[in-house]
């Protein structure tokens, strides 16, 4: 029960315009990572950047399980797995991004579509964390279950050999 697991990987590309240029970007990331990609809605009206609230201005895709531990080890590949220290939160999540996405295997530079880039969080707790989120008899994680972001970079080091600078 003290061993750290992924809970979830969250692939996010802001695009911030809706348009031909967000399909691409939704065709790109359903075919990195092979689910459905779901749209994100921008939560208010930025006019130096032309933006409306409520306007589609990127996409996202989560993954659990063995699709999530597989894309993490190719994207950690990709950033020849080195990550800061400043990229590991306080709760023992890891933050971090790819600037292209023709660094995946079997993907190539289209001149139609462009480049797009990419942010990768990876959520880590603890078996047992899912009483602070079930409907019935809700219970508070207790601080000596709770990850920190020690635990975090040890199991990354340990799991997946990834360098903290």
């Amino acid at each position: 029960m003290r061993e750290p697991q992924i809970d979830k990987v969250i692939v996010h590309m802001g695009v911030g315009e809706s348009g031909e240029h967000l399909v691409n970007a939704e065709g790109i990331l359903r075919e990195i990572t092979g689910q459905t990609v779901v749209r994100t809605y921008a939560k208010k009206t930025l006019p130096a950047f032309s933006i409306k609230k409520s306007e589609p201005i990127g996409c996202k895709v989560t993954l659990r399980g063995d699709n999530a531990e597989k894309f993490l080890t190719t994207a950690l590949s990709i950033v020849e797995k080195r990550l800061s220290a400043a990229q590991f939160d306080k709760n023992g999540n890891v933050a971090f991004g790819i600037e292209e996405h023709t660094d995946f295997p079997g993907m190539r530079y289209d001149p139609n579509i462009g480049i797009f880039g990419m942010d990768i969080n990876v959520i880590v707790n603890r078996p047992g964390y899912r009483i602070s989120k079930r409907r019935i008899s809700e219970r508070k994680v207790p601080s000596a279950h709770k990850i920190t972001k020690e635990d975090t970079i040890s199991f990354f080091k340990g799991k997946y050999f990834v360098e903290v600078v």
